[in-house]
């Protein structure tokens, strides 16, 4: 099934079930006012929301019209938000570029970093700065999220995979000039790491069929920048640590909360996959503008693409074998906050 929430004037919105084709839903208050308090109680209260979703396909559910721009995150805010970089390729080119050696640890241990979850921005939500900020760096990161049940502590990453609950798309706005001084720190990113934006709708694995392998996604990631074709980055290739793992890293000291957040890093493949390849000439090109930036770096000793500007715009979704968009697009402008 798939999961929304509407905005409704309240801080968490109210859920809704979405149809297959992202053109209708219900509101299932009766049910589960928000997301967090279904999957508070998710083996009660999903089977209740399948059926829902079963009426709708079966048009024996009041509906009304789905529209993206109505919606807020799955979660606008949530417990937990914790970011992990899967695709160690993309870990491998950033200290590339910057001629540092790579840990061999980092394909045997998964990097994660803690994210701000109290203020997670919906699909149609301007990615806001105030003037100057354009100097920080600002960079889009195409990446996927899984949302659990609670996990304990120690889980396996066989247990960990068994709580996934729903999945969606994310992109996790970084300001890359800010970073170095932060890493800097020994203290990790925080200033760096503004608040990140999820698709329209989240959806429970059996959403995807064999497209979902039980820790990965097998579709590429559309990413659009300013309105031309960016990156079309297979999510299940390259990928070093699946979902599993990642939710299992997390759970290492800690038990994870029901609602919890775990994105898998910007999708990234190796170069012989596809990355410094044009897009339009079938090349699958990249998740965010930094890797770009790699590529020209590493070949010629300086990046010469820019990073976003004030009034850029960038689009994020994921298609199935059909053409069809499975979680709706996140669509984003750079906007600057005025006062």
């Amino acid at each position: 099934m798939k999961l929304a929430t509407l905005k409704n004037g309240t801080r968490d919105g109210v859920l809704v079930v979405v149809s297959k084709d992202l053109t209708q839903c219900t509101a299932v208050g009766h049910i589960a006012p928000t997301l967090q308090s279904a999957l508070d109680d998710w083996e009660a209260i999903a089977p209740r929301l399948a059926r829902v979703a079963q009426g709708l396909e079966t048009a024996s559910q009041p509906t009304q019209r789905f529209h993206e721009k109505d919606a807020m995150s799955p979660l606008p805010r949530a417990y937990q938000w914790a970011d992990g970089s899967a695709y160690v390729n993309h870990v491998e080119l950033v200290r590339q570029a910057r001629g540092a050696e790579m840990p061999e640890s980092f394909w045997t241990d998964p990097l994660m970093y803690q994210g701000g979850s109290d203020t997670l921005l919906g699909p149609r939500d301007p990615i806001s700065f105030p003037d100057g900020a354009e100097d920080w760096g600002i960079d889009m990161e195409g990446e996927v999220a899984v949302i659990v049940d609670d996990v304990p502590l120690g889980a396996s990453p066989e247990e960990a995979a068994q709580a996934i609950r729903l999945i969606m798309l994310v992109n996790d706005v970084s300001l890359r000039g800010l970073i170095p001084a932060e890493l800097g720190k020994g203290f990790g990113f925080f200033q760096s790491k503004p608040s990140s934006a999820f698709s329209p709708v989240a959806i429970t694995p059996d959403e995807l069929g064999d497209a979902w392998d039980g820790g990965k996604v097998l579709l590429p990631l559309c990413v659009d920048y300013n309105g031309e074709a960016f990156g079309r980055a297979e999510a299940g290739i390259d990928m070093t640590f699946d979902f599993g793992q990642l939710v299992s890293h997390a759970a290492k000291t800690r038990p994870l909360g029901a609602g919890a957040i775990i994105g898998s890093g910007t999708v990234s493949n190796k170069l012989e996959n596809g990355p410094g390849k044009p897009v339009s000439k079938g090349g699958v090109g990249y998740s965010c503008i930094a890797e770009i930036r790699m590529i020209e770096t590493i070949k010629d000793g300086k990046p010469t693409t820019g990073f976003m500007r004030f009034g850029d715009t960038v689009r994020i979704e994921m298609k199935d074998h059909d053409g069809k968009s499975i979680f709706g697009a996140i669509e984003q402008v750079v906007e600057k906050k005025n006062g």
